[in-house]
């Protein structure tokens, strides 16, 4: 259902954005009067200055830009209410889907949505941290020979949108989360750029979006019975070995200190910045 909804959100906010392009890219072209009664104006009260116009005859240029001004700041109005009451069913199914993604520092709702698209239904599919990072595009691509195994690149392909959405919430935490920003401080002295860091801390965000959106032990045991109808005694203490090696490692041998693309961290190092 998310993914629907997005789709047709992230058309509206194109649409809108071309809208607005075009009104302001026409209002250039008209007369001295207008650009002044609209110069300075936000966004949405040039909309409803603009679609307020009672144009004349469509005698000369000044009536056809009228008409036009304002049929644009009309399309612009509606797409404005359709986005922001797609972006509110978003918000409901994001809620109801997993309310512990919303809780991390700089995870929205557009975020989590894109994160639950990845997803899909059966997020256990996705057997570790490293495989979500493949998804997502973060992890290294390694380059080198048996010669020259140590050479990595950045991985250029993976859900890009996801990707998108990670670096926002990194962007995000590097200017209003004080344990991200004396992350970046401290690797900064240590001569790391700064899309090194946000490489740094794309992988720490996708480590703990991993662990959230993985679901319960039970559940996946569950999961695994409905969809196998010859499931045997054996399959099923399988099944339940790895529920609790699962558990085992979530609640043990998480590790905080974000992974770098192609450089393994020092095992003496402190852990990286935790979320608020």
């Amino acid at each position: 259902m998310i993914r629907r909804l997005k789709i047709a959100h992230d058309q509206a906010v194109e649409q809108r954005a071309a809208a607005r392009v075009t009104m302001k890219a026409m209002l250039v072209h008209a007369g001295d009067g207008l650009r002044h009664e609209t110069a300075g104006t936000t966004q949405i009260a040039l909309a409803r200055h603009l679609a307020g116009l009672r144009p004349r005859q469509l005698e000369g240029p000044e009536g056809a830009l009228r008409h036009a001004l304002r049929t644009l700041a009309k399309r612009w109005q509606y797409l404005d209410a359709e986005a922001k009451e797609l972006t509110k069913m978003i918000d409901d199914l994001a809620h109801r889907a997993a309310p512990q993604l919303l809780e991390p520092f700089g995870i929205a709702v557009d975020t989590a949505a894109e994160i639950l698209v990845a997803a899909g239904d059966n997020p256990e599919r996705i057997k570790s941290e490293a495989a979500l990072a493949k998804l997502a595009g973060i992890a290294p691509v390694p380059t080198g020979s048996k010669m020259t195994s140590a050479r990595h690149r950045i991985n250029h392909g993976g859900h890009r949108q996801l990707n998108a959405a990670i670096y926002r919430t990194v962007i995000v935490r590097m200017r209003f989360h004080q344990p991200t920003i004396d992350y970046a401080a401290r690797r900064t002295a240590e001569g790391k750029t700064k899309r090194e860091i946000i490489r740094c801390l794309k992988r720490y965000v996708i480590r703990e979006v991993y662990h959230l959106i993985r679901p319960a032990p039970n559940a996946i045991t569950a999961s695994t019975l409905r969809g196998s109808p010859h499931w045997g005694r054996r399959r099923l203490s399988q099944a339940l070995r790895r529920a609790r090696r699962h558990s085992r490692h979530r609640l043990g041998n998480h590790r905080p200190y974000p992974r770098e693309q192609g450089v393994h961290p020092d095992p003496g190092r402190s852990s990286g910045p935790t979320a608020g």
